[in-house]
Protein backbone atom coordinates (compact mmCIF):
# COMPACT_ATOMS: atom_id res chain seq x y z
CA UNK A 1 0.00 0.00 0.00
CA UNK A 2 3.14 2.32 0.91
CA UNK A 3 4.09 1.79 -2.93
CA UNK A 4 0.79 2.56 -4.69
CA UNK A 5 0.49 5.73 -2.52
CA UNK A 6 4.00 7.09 -3.44
CA UNK A 7 3.34 6.64 -6.65
CA UNK A 8 -0.19 7.90 -6.75
CA UNK A 9 1.49 10.85 -4.83
CA UNK A 10 4.36 11.23 -8.24
CA UNK A 11 1.12 10.72 -10.67
CA UNK A 12 -0.53 13.55 -9.02
CA UNK A 13 2.28 16.05 -9.01
CA UNK A 14 3.07 15.17 -12.80
CA UNK A 15 -0.86 15.63 -13.67
CA UNK A 16 -0.67 18.85 -12.14
CA UNK A 17 2.99 19.87 -13.57
CA UNK A 18 1.37 19.20 -17.22
CA UNK A 19 -1.56 21.14 -16.59
CA UNK A 20 -1.85 24.14 -14.72
CA UNK A 21 -4.73 25.90 -13.63
CA UNK A 22 -6.33 22.60 -14.87
CA UNK A 23 -8.98 20.73 -12.12
CA UNK A 24 -6.50 17.95 -11.35
CA UNK A 25 -9.25 15.55 -10.04
CA UNK A 26 -8.14 12.35 -8.42
CA UNK A 27 -4.65 11.35 -8.24
CA UNK A 28 -5.90 7.72 -8.98
CA UNK A 29 -7.51 9.02 -11.74
CA UNK A 30 -4.54 10.46 -12.54
CA UNK A 31 -2.34 7.52 -12.32
CA UNK A 32 -4.35 5.24 -14.73
CA UNK A 33 -4.39 7.32 -17.38
CA UNK A 34 -0.25 7.07 -17.31
CA UNK A 35 1.09 4.86 -19.99
CA UNK A 36 3.82 2.47 -19.19
CA UNK A 37 6.54 4.94 -20.99
CA UNK A 38 5.19 7.98 -18.82
CA UNK A 39 5.90 5.68 -15.52
CA UNK A 40 9.46 4.70 -17.08
CA UNK A 41 10.10 8.42 -17.84
CA UNK A 42 8.80 9.53 -14.08
CA UNK A 43 10.91 7.13 -12.55
CA UNK A 44 13.90 8.44 -14.33
CA UNK A 45 12.96 11.64 -13.21
CA UNK A 46 12.62 11.25 -9.72
CA UNK A 47 16.32 9.07 -10.05
CA UNK A 48 17.90 11.80 -11.58
CA UNK A 49 16.75 14.14 -8.75
CA UNK A 50 18.36 11.93 -6.37
CA UNK A 51 14.64 10.75 -5.26
CA UNK A 52 15.69 7.05 -5.08
CA UNK A 53 12.69 5.84 -2.71
CA UNK A 54 10.05 7.12 -5.51
CA UNK A 55 12.01 5.59 -8.20
CA UNK A 56 12.25 2.04 -6.76
CA UNK A 57 8.90 2.19 -5.86
CA UNK A 58 6.96 2.95 -9.26
CA UNK A 59 9.61 0.29 -10.86
CA UNK A 60 7.93 -1.73 -7.82
CA UNK A 61 4.62 -1.13 -8.67
CA UNK A 62 5.25 -1.73 -12.54
CA UNK A 63 5.68 -5.62 -11.34
CA UNK A 64 1.92 -6.29 -11.28
CA UNK A 65 1.82 -5.08 -15.16
CA UNK A 66 -0.42 -7.16 -17.62
CA UNK A 67 2.73 -7.37 -19.77
CA UNK A 68 5.78 -9.90 -18.84
CA UNK A 69 7.79 -7.57 -21.01
CA UNK A 70 7.46 -4.49 -18.95
CA UNK A 71 7.51 -6.29 -15.51
CA UNK A 72 10.86 -7.33 -16.93
CA UNK A 73 11.91 -4.13 -18.33
CA UNK A 74 11.11 -2.39 -14.65
CA UNK A 75 12.92 -5.30 -12.90
CA UNK A 76 15.96 -4.32 -14.88
CA UNK A 77 15.93 -0.56 -14.59
CA UNK A 78 15.52 -1.71 -10.31
CA UNK A 79 18.26 -3.84 -10.53
CA UNK A 80 20.54 -1.39 -12.11
CA UNK A 81 19.36 1.70 -9.54
CA UNK A 82 19.99 -0.83 -6.77
CA UNK A 83 23.56 -1.30 -8.01
CA UNK A 84 24.36 1.81 -8.34
CA UNK A 85 23.04 3.01 -4.58
CA UNK A 86 25.53 -0.04 -3.30
CA UNK A 87 22.84 -2.79 -3.25
CA UNK A 88 24.66 -5.18 -4.94
CA UNK A 89 22.68 -8.29 -3.40
CA UNK A 90 19.25 -6.93 -4.27
CA UNK A 91 20.54 -6.38 -7.79
CA UNK A 92 22.44 -9.93 -8.50
CA UNK A 93 19.09 -11.00 -7.39
CA UNK A 94 16.92 -9.16 -9.52
CA UNK A 95 18.40 -9.63 -12.21
CA UNK A 96 18.76 -13.64 -11.78
CA UNK A 97 15.10 -13.71 -11.60
CA UNK A 98 15.08 -11.65 -15.28
CA UNK A 99 17.57 -14.38 -16.51
CA UNK A 100 15.73 -17.19 -15.37
CA UNK A 101 12.17 -16.31 -16.92
CA UNK A 102 14.49 -14.93 -20.37
CA UNK A 103 17.71 -17.08 -20.46
CA UNK A 104 19.23 -15.13 -24.01
CA UNK A 105 19.03 -11.90 -22.23
CA UNK A 106 22.48 -10.95 -22.67
CA UNK A 107 22.84 -7.63 -21.41
CA UNK A 108 20.85 -8.56 -18.23
CA UNK A 109 23.75 -11.21 -18.19
CA UNK A 110 26.01 -8.78 -18.57
CA UNK A 111 24.61 -6.58 -15.97
CA UNK A 112 25.02 -9.57 -13.80
CA UNK A 113 28.28 -10.22 -14.57
CA UNK A 114 29.65 -6.64 -13.87
CA UNK A 115 27.43 -7.07 -10.05
CA UNK A 116 29.29 -10.07 -9.67
CA UNK A 117 32.46 -8.70 -10.24
CA UNK A 118 31.93 -5.60 -8.10
CA UNK A 119 30.90 -8.30 -5.03
CA UNK A 120 34.16 -10.14 -5.72
CA UNK A 121 32.63 -13.36 -7.18
CA UNK A 122 35.06 -13.17 -10.00
CA UNK A 123 34.03 -17.22 -11.00
CA UNK A 124 30.79 -16.05 -11.48
CA UNK A 125 30.94 -13.09 -13.25
CA UNK A 126 33.50 -15.35 -15.67
CA UNK A 127 30.72 -17.64 -16.01
CA UNK A 128 27.83 -15.17 -17.12
CA UNK A 129 30.32 -14.06 -19.73
CA UNK A 130 30.76 -17.24 -21.13
CA UNK A 131 27.30 -18.01 -21.59
CA UNK A 132 26.96 -14.59 -23.19
CA UNK A 133 29.26 -16.43 -25.18
CA UNK A 134 27.18 -19.73 -25.55
CA UNK A 135 24.39 -17.79 -27.12
CA UNK A 136 26.00 -16.38 -30.21
CA UNK A 137 26.94 -13.12 -30.59
CA UNK A 138 27.05 -10.61 -33.68
CA UNK A 139 30.92 -10.45 -34.63
CA UNK A 140 31.00 -6.41 -33.57
CA UNK A 141 28.77 -7.48 -30.40
CA UNK A 142 31.36 -10.53 -29.18
CA UNK A 143 34.19 -7.63 -29.42
CA UNK A 144 32.60 -5.78 -27.31
CA UNK A 145 32.24 -8.18 -24.48
CA UNK A 146 35.37 -9.20 -25.53
CA UNK A 147 36.72 -5.93 -24.25
CA UNK A 148 34.43 -5.98 -21.48
CA UNK A 149 36.07 -9.34 -20.68
CA UNK A 150 39.34 -7.70 -20.90
CA UNK A 151 38.37 -5.26 -18.16
CA UNK A 152 36.43 -7.18 -15.77
CA UNK A 153 38.71 -6.37 -12.95
CA UNK A 154 36.86 -4.49 -10.44
CA UNK A 155 36.79 -6.62 -7.46
CA UNK A 156 35.31 -6.38 -3.91
CA UNK A 157 37.21 -5.35 -1.38
CA UNK A 158 35.33 -6.92 1.55
CA UNK A 159 32.58 -9.94 1.31
CA UNK A 160 31.75 -13.22 3.22
CA UNK A 161 29.46 -16.12 2.05
CA UNK A 162 27.66 -18.66 4.69
CA UNK A 163 25.49 -22.07 4.12
CA UNK A 164 23.65 -24.29 6.57
CA UNK A 165 22.13 -27.21 6.19
CA UNK A 166 20.56 -30.93 7.91
CA UNK A 167 22.65 -33.05 6.57
CA UNK A 168 21.38 -37.11 7.20
CA UNK A 169 24.33 -39.52 6.51
CA UNK A 170 24.48 -43.24 6.48
CA UNK A 171 28.41 -43.29 8.00
CA UNK A 172 29.69 -40.12 9.69
CA UNK A 173 32.61 -41.65 10.74
CA UNK A 174 33.42 -42.76 6.95
CA UNK A 175 34.50 -46.41 8.77
CA UNK A 176 34.06 -50.01 7.29
CA UNK A 177 30.64 -52.29 8.30
CA UNK A 178 33.14 -54.84 8.22
CA UNK A 179 32.55 -57.95 11.23
CA UNK A 180 36.53 -58.63 11.14
CA UNK A 181 39.82 -57.43 10.24
CA UNK A 182 42.07 -59.36 8.62
CA UNK A 183 45.45 -59.20 9.72
CA UNK A 184 48.97 -61.24 9.95
CA UNK A 185 47.86 -63.11 12.85
CA UNK A 186 44.51 -64.08 11.90
CA UNK A 187 40.92 -62.52 11.37
CA UNK A 188 40.29 -60.13 14.75
CA UNK A 189 36.86 -59.12 15.32
CA UNK A 190 35.97 -55.30 14.93
CA UNK A 191 34.13 -53.50 18.25
CA UNK A 192 31.47 -51.34 17.42
CA UNK A 193 33.31 -48.42 17.92
CA UNK A 194 35.22 -48.87 15.17
CA UNK A 195 32.38 -49.40 12.63
CA UNK A 196 30.55 -47.28 10.50
CA UNK A 197 27.81 -44.77 12.22
CA UNK A 198 24.40 -43.33 10.65
CA UNK A 199 22.86 -39.98 11.74
CA UNK A 200 21.82 -36.74 11.18
CA UNK A 201 24.08 -33.42 11.67
CA UNK A 202 24.28 -29.72 11.03
CA UNK A 203 26.43 -29.29 8.19
CA UNK A 204 27.75 -25.57 8.46
CA UNK A 205 30.22 -23.60 5.94
CA UNK A 206 31.64 -20.21 5.97
CA UNK A 207 33.81 -17.81 4.20
CA UNK A 208 34.96 -14.35 4.45
CA UNK A 209 37.59 -12.56 2.30
CA UNK A 210 39.55 -9.07 2.40
CA UNK A 211 41.46 -7.68 -0.79
CA UNK A 212 43.88 -4.74 0.11
CA UNK A 213 45.29 -2.77 -3.13
CA UNK A 214 48.93 -2.86 -3.90
CA UNK A 215 48.80 -0.70 -6.82
CA UNK A 216 47.62 -1.21 -10.06
CA UNK A 217 45.81 -4.82 -10.83
CA UNK A 218 47.39 -6.47 -7.90
CA UNK A 219 45.57 -6.83 -4.42
CA UNK A 220 46.89 -8.70 -1.13
CA UNK A 221 44.24 -11.23 -0.87
CA UNK A 222 43.19 -12.28 3.20
CA UNK A 223 40.66 -14.98 3.20
CA UNK A 224 39.68 -17.37 5.99
CA UNK A 225 37.40 -20.54 5.39
CA UNK A 226 35.53 -22.41 8.25
CA UNK A 227 33.42 -25.85 7.88
CA UNK A 228 31.77 -27.94 10.87
CA UNK A 229 29.88 -31.19 10.69
CA UNK A 230 28.10 -31.17 14.47
CA UNK A 231 26.40 -34.17 15.90
CA UNK A 232 24.31 -35.24 18.39
CA UNK A 233 27.16 -37.02 19.89
CA UNK A 234 30.14 -34.93 20.00
CA UNK A 235 32.68 -38.13 19.22
CA UNK A 236 31.81 -37.70 16.08
CA UNK A 237 32.31 -33.70 15.30
CA UNK A 238 34.39 -32.49 12.48
CA UNK A 239 35.43 -29.26 12.21
CA UNK A 240 38.29 -27.30 10.28
CA UNK A 241 39.84 -23.49 10.11
CA UNK A 242 41.95 -21.88 7.13
CA UNK A 243 43.42 -19.01 7.38
CA UNK A 244 45.30 -18.08 3.65
CA UNK A 245 47.18 -14.45 2.52
CA UNK A 246 48.89 -13.75 -0.33
CA UNK A 247 49.01 -12.03 -3.62
CA UNK A 248 46.42 -11.71 -6.30
CA UNK A 249 47.97 -10.58 -9.63
CA UNK A 250 46.68 -10.17 -13.30
CA UNK A 251 48.62 -10.85 -16.31
CA UNK A 252 46.46 -9.89 -19.66
CA UNK A 253 43.43 -12.25 -19.45
CA UNK A 254 45.26 -14.78 -16.75
CA UNK A 255 45.03 -14.25 -12.61
CA UNK A 256 47.73 -15.48 -10.49
CA UNK A 257 46.77 -16.62 -7.01
CA UNK A 258 49.68 -17.15 -4.56
CA UNK A 259 48.73 -18.27 -1.01
CA UNK A 260 50.53 -18.90 2.39
CA UNK A 261 47.97 -20.53 4.31
CA UNK A 262 47.70 -22.47 7.55
CA UNK A 263 44.76 -25.00 8.77
CA UNK A 264 43.52 -26.70 11.97
CA UNK A 265 41.20 -29.19 11.93
CA UNK A 266 39.62 -30.96 15.10
CA UNK A 267 37.43 -34.29 14.99
CA UNK A 268 35.46 -35.68 18.20
CA UNK A 269 36.40 -32.30 20.57
CA UNK A 270 39.90 -32.94 19.89
CA UNK A 271 43.10 -31.78 17.58
CA UNK A 272 43.32 -33.92 14.52
CA UNK A 273 45.25 -32.72 11.99
CA UNK A 274 47.08 -29.05 11.54
CA UNK A 275 48.97 -28.25 8.33
CA UNK A 276 51.18 -25.02 6.46
CA UNK A 277 51.41 -25.03 2.92
CA UNK A 278 52.14 -22.59 0.13
CA UNK A 279 49.83 -22.76 -3.02
CA UNK A 280 49.59 -21.05 -6.19
CA UNK A 281 46.47 -20.92 -9.32
CA UNK A 282 46.87 -19.79 -12.41
CA UNK A 283 42.99 -19.00 -14.62
CA UNK A 284 43.35 -18.78 -17.73
CA UNK A 285 40.34 -18.16 -20.49
CA UNK A 286 40.91 -19.94 -23.30
CA UNK A 287 38.40 -18.18 -25.80
CA UNK A 288 35.11 -16.92 -25.11
CA UNK A 289 33.27 -20.29 -23.55
CA UNK A 290 36.40 -21.90 -21.86
CA UNK A 291 38.26 -21.28 -18.03
CA UNK A 292 41.10 -23.40 -17.43
CA UNK A 293 42.60 -23.69 -14.03
CA UNK A 294 45.93 -24.87 -12.78
CA UNK A 295 46.95 -25.12 -9.39
CA UNK A 296 49.75 -26.53 -7.25
CA UNK A 297 50.51 -26.78 -3.20
CA UNK A 298 53.10 -28.15 -0.68
CA UNK A 299 52.16 -28.39 2.94
CA UNK A 300 53.53 -29.78 6.14
CA UNK A 301 51.01 -32.08 7.79
CA UNK A 302 51.50 -32.47 11.84
CA UNK A 303 48.59 -35.22 13.05
CA UNK A 304 48.08 -34.62 16.59
CA UNK A 305 46.39 -37.82 17.26
CA UNK A 306 49.46 -40.15 15.10
CA UNK A 307 53.03 -38.78 14.64
CA UNK A 308 53.16 -41.46 12.29
CA UNK A 309 51.02 -39.81 9.60
CA UNK A 310 52.82 -36.74 9.80
CA UNK A 311 54.45 -35.69 7.12
CA UNK A 312 54.84 -33.71 3.88
CA UNK A 313 52.32 -33.48 0.86
CA UNK A 314 52.43 -32.34 -2.66
CA UNK A 315 48.68 -31.66 -4.57
CA UNK A 316 48.36 -30.79 -8.43
CA UNK A 317 44.75 -29.83 -10.27
CA UNK A 318 43.94 -29.32 -13.67
CA UNK A 319 40.22 -27.80 -13.99
CA UNK A 320 38.26 -26.72 -17.22
CA UNK A 321 34.94 -25.21 -17.72
CA UNK A 322 32.73 -24.60 -20.54
CA UNK A 323 29.50 -23.04 -21.51
CA UNK A 324 27.92 -25.05 -24.25
CA UNK A 325 24.64 -22.74 -23.80
CA UNK A 326 23.50 -19.73 -21.61
CA UNK A 327 21.84 -22.28 -19.70
CA UNK A 328 23.81 -25.31 -19.80
CA UNK A 329 27.79 -25.44 -18.91
CA UNK A 330 29.99 -28.20 -18.19
CA UNK A 331 33.33 -28.77 -15.68
CA UNK A 332 36.08 -31.97 -15.95
CA UNK A 333 38.86 -31.95 -13.23
CA UNK A 334 41.99 -33.88 -12.74
CA UNK A 335 44.26 -34.20 -9.47
CA UNK A 336 46.91 -35.48 -8.60
CA UNK A 337 47.78 -36.39 -4.66
CA UNK A 338 51.39 -36.95 -2.67
CA UNK A 339 51.55 -37.69 1.10
CA UNK A 340 55.48 -38.76 2.16
CA UNK A 341 54.57 -39.58 6.29
CA UNK A 342 56.96 -41.05 8.57
CA UNK A 343 55.80 -44.52 8.26
CA UNK A 344 55.53 -45.84 4.52
CA UNK A 345 52.52 -47.48 5.19
CA UNK A 346 50.79 -44.57 5.86
CA UNK A 347 52.58 -43.04 2.24
CA UNK A 348 50.40 -42.61 -0.28
CA UNK A 349 49.89 -41.60 -4.15
CA UNK A 350 46.43 -40.89 -5.49
CA UNK A 351 45.03 -39.61 -8.43
CA UNK A 352 41.18 -38.34 -8.75
CA UNK A 353 39.20 -37.29 -11.89
CA UNK A 354 35.42 -36.01 -12.03
CA UNK A 355 33.40 -34.74 -14.54
CA UNK A 356 30.05 -32.77 -13.66
CA UNK A 357 27.16 -30.64 -15.07
CA UNK A 358 24.61 -27.40 -14.46
CA UNK A 359 21.84 -26.46 -15.91
CA UNK A 360 19.48 -23.74 -15.37
CA UNK A 361 15.27 -24.73 -15.69
CA UNK A 362 13.29 -21.50 -14.95
CA UNK A 363 14.44 -20.37 -11.95
CA UNK A 364 15.99 -24.18 -10.58
CA UNK A 365 19.78 -24.51 -11.07
CA UNK A 366 20.26 -28.70 -11.28
CA UNK A 367 23.44 -29.91 -10.89
CA UNK A 368 24.90 -33.63 -10.97
CA UNK A 369 28.60 -35.12 -11.03
CA UNK A 370 30.50 -38.16 -11.14
CA UNK A 371 34.07 -37.93 -9.58
CA UNK A 372 36.59 -41.94 -9.45
CA UNK A 373 39.82 -42.01 -8.03
CA UNK A 374 42.97 -44.68 -7.09
CA UNK A 375 45.03 -44.51 -4.15
CA UNK A 376 48.44 -46.97 -3.44
CA UNK A 377 49.96 -46.97 -0.30
CA UNK A 378 53.89 -47.17 -0.32
CA UNK A 379 54.04 -50.19 1.81
CA UNK A 380 51.91 -52.91 3.79
CA UNK A 381 51.15 -52.05 7.08
CA UNK A 382 53.62 -53.95 9.91
CA UNK A 383 50.10 -55.86 11.05
CA UNK A 384 48.32 -56.25 7.58
CA UNK A 385 49.08 -58.95 4.93
CA UNK A 386 49.11 -56.53 1.67
CA UNK A 387 49.56 -53.06 1.64
CA UNK A 388 46.61 -50.51 1.07
CA UNK A 389 44.84 -50.27 -2.23
CA UNK A 390 41.52 -47.88 -2.97
CA UNK A 391 39.01 -47.93 -6.01
CA UNK A 392 37.14 -44.64 -4.72
CA UNK A 393 33.83 -43.74 -6.67
CA UNK A 394 31.19 -40.77 -5.63
CA UNK A 395 28.11 -39.69 -7.52
CA UNK A 396 25.82 -36.53 -6.53
CA UNK A 397 23.23 -34.82 -7.55
CA UNK A 398 21.71 -31.19 -6.38
CA UNK A 399 19.75 -28.13 -6.96
CA UNK A 400 19.30 -24.93 -5.54
CA UNK A 401 15.61 -23.06 -6.16
CA UNK A 402 15.99 -19.41 -6.49
CA UNK A 403 12.08 -19.36 -6.69
CA UNK A 404 11.70 -19.09 -2.91
CA UNK A 405 15.03 -16.71 -2.49
CA UNK A 406 15.08 -14.79 0.43
CA UNK A 407 17.21 -11.86 1.13
CA UNK A 408 20.09 -13.45 -1.60
CA UNK A 409 19.83 -16.92 0.30
CA UNK A 410 17.87 -19.63 -1.38
CA UNK A 411 16.78 -23.42 -0.75
CA UNK A 412 19.29 -26.18 -1.64
CA UNK A 413 19.41 -30.03 -2.03
CA UNK A 414 21.83 -32.10 -2.29
CA UNK A 415 22.34 -36.06 -2.73
CA UNK A 416 25.52 -37.93 -3.06
CA UNK A 417 26.62 -41.72 -3.16
CA UNK A 418 30.00 -42.37 -1.73
CA UNK A 419 31.95 -45.69 -1.91
CA UNK A 420 35.96 -46.20 -1.11
CA UNK A 421 36.97 -50.26 -1.98
CA UNK A 422 39.97 -50.77 0.06
CA UNK A 423 42.44 -54.18 0.56
CA UNK A 424 42.35 -52.87 4.10
CA UNK A 425 38.54 -53.44 5.81
CA UNK A 426 39.48 -49.90 8.18
CA UNK A 427 39.36 -47.80 5.05
CA UNK A 428 36.68 -49.84 2.74
CA UNK A 429 33.54 -47.94 3.14
CA UNK A 430 29.90 -47.05 2.07
CA UNK A 431 28.51 -43.51 2.50
CA UNK A 432 24.79 -41.73 1.32
CA UNK A 433 24.44 -38.23 2.50
CA UNK A 434 21.88 -35.74 2.00
CA UNK A 435 22.24 -32.30 2.63
CA UNK A 436 18.80 -29.76 2.74
CA UNK A 437 19.20 -26.34 3.93
CA UNK A 438 19.80 -22.54 2.50
CA UNK A 439 22.78 -21.05 0.77
CA UNK A 440 23.44 -17.68 -1.26
CA UNK A 441 21.27 -17.76 -3.95
CA UNK A 442 23.78 -16.39 -7.09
Amino acid sequence: MAVIAIVLAAAAAAASTASPGVDRGDPADAIRTLTVNEMFRLAEAAHSRGDHALAEAIYRAMFSDASPDVRLEARFRLAKLESARGNLTTAAVLLREIIDQRPQAMPVRLELAQVLAKMGDNEGAWRQVRAIHAGGLPPSVARLIDRYSEALRARRPLGASFEIALAPDSNINRATRSETLSTIFGNFQIADAGKGKSGTGLALNAQGYRRLPLGGTASLLVRTTGFANLYKRGDFNDIAADLAVGPELYFGRNRIQVELAATQRWYGQKPFMRSARIAETVSHPAGSLTMLRLSGSAALLDNQLNHLESGKSHTGQFWLERALTPTTGLAASVSLDRESLKDPGYSTTSWRAGLSAWRDLGRVTLTGGFEFGRLAADRRLLLFPSKRGDHYSRFSIGASVRQLQFHGFAPIMRFSIERNRSTVEFYDYRRTRTEIGVARAF
